[in-house]
């Protein structure tokens, strides 16, 4: 059986009513934790919702409209002994309401169960068209679906590559340019629609050795987005920021720069948020340190980066990894799964300048 055991951010999230929502998967299902109110500070849940034979990971996308994606592989036995392996995904269209059924796009394998079962977990982005669903398929290539309009499923895409790794990561740029990652053992290979709503093309791969299942996508100015993820030599967590895509009439892509370490170690994805600290823009993330706290950082976003971002550990150990929001009221949301399954909340404080975060709550 293939492994598929990737841990994702962006588990927490604002809805158009503004509250927060929690997701976390759970055997065979999924559990969800939702504000009462906006800005909190209390919560429902954990509400659980049954999906037998889900595998343990979803990754969840959110369109403009607020409507929340969630997507995983379902794998069901059969009496014959063999499992029937098909990606899954279900919808929340408000805050606390109920998901849709978790419908099936299956794979591009039809009745091969075998060859379905050697694909990794699914990578969810939502553009201004409709939700995308892309994995490393039997052949360590990627492929995947994407809705029309409609919310009408198209046709399977072989977007090509070699030698996957596993599960890569997707992002939307603030213009609705998808890009998508994906690890191979000695470079990071890259897709991005050059145009808003067109098809995904293969952009100049980065010369990189990344740990698998370390990625993170998240927009930037001007068009582009930023690509996070781990060395696989140290942990090290390292951020490339893409030149400006090329003109519609360009059918060269540009130049990626160059890498820049963001200093500590860590592991899995960092969760990345984009707000306002005194006064001035600012990129806010969080990991789940090597000491297994989470740890959050916050530079100012026309540095790009700077190499000595400065790394703050709080709360006690998490699971999985942090996610960050903006909560109704504005504030800086950190959110971790403790080790007894448990959802801990942190909120920044109002009374203190920069990036203070109050007293992790237990919900």
């Amino acid at each position: 059986m293939a492994v598929r055991t990737a841990t994702t951010t962006g588990w927490l999230l604002r809805g158009k009513d503004g509250r927060l929502t929690a997701y976390a998967p759970a055997p065979g299902g999924i559990v969800r934790w939702t504000e009462t109110r906006p800005g909190g500070p209390e919560w429902s849940g954990p509400q659980r919702f049954e999906v037998p034979g889900l595998e343990p990971y979803v990754s969840i996308a959110q369109n403009a409209e607020g409507y929340v994606f969630l997507a995983g592989v379902r794998r069901r036995a059969h009496e014959d002994g063999r499992a029937e392996t098909d990606v899954v995904y279900a919808t929340q269209f408000q805050s606390g309401r109920a998901l849709t059924n978790w419908r099936s796009i299956g794979t591009p394998y039809g009745q091969d169960w075998e060859r379905a079962d050697q694909i990794g977990a699914p990578t969810a982005v939502a553009d201004g068209v409709g939700l995308h669903l892309y994995f490393r398929n039997a052949g360590r290539g990627v492929s995947g679906r994407r809705q029309d309009a409609r919310g009408i499923w198209g046709p399977w895409l072989d977007l090509h590559g070699s030698r996957v790794l596993d599960t890569g990561a997707a992002g939307v740029s603030a213009d609705g340019r998808v890009e998508l990652l994906a690890s191979t053992a000695d470079c990071v290979l890259r897709w991005r629609q050059e145009e808003p709503g067109g098809p995904l093309q293969r952009v100049p791969d980065t010369s990189a050795k990344s740990l698998t299942g370390s990625f993170t996508c998240a927009p930037a100015d001007d068009g582009r987005v930023d690509h996070f993820w781990r060395a696989e030599a140290d942990s090290v967590l390292h951020v490339q920021h893409p030149a400006a895509p090329a003109g519609q009439d360009s059918a060269e892509a540009p130049a990626p720069i160059a890498l820049t370490s963001l200093g500590t170690d860590g592991t899995g994805p960092v969760a990345v948020l984009r707000t306002t600290l005194d006064g001035q823009d600012c990129t806010v993330l969080a990991q789940r340190s090597a000491s297994g706290l989470p740890a959050v950082a916050a530079y100012a976003t026309q540095e790009q980066a700077p190499a000595d971002a400065s790394w703050s550990e709080t709360g006690e150990e998490c699971v999985g990894v942090p996610a960050l929001a903006l909560d109704a009221a504005g504030r800086v949301v950190a959110a971790a799964l403790a080790p007894d399954g448990t959802l801990r909340v942190a909120r920044q404080r109002t009374d203190a300048s920069g990036l203070a975060l109050g007293d992790w709550a237990r919900v």
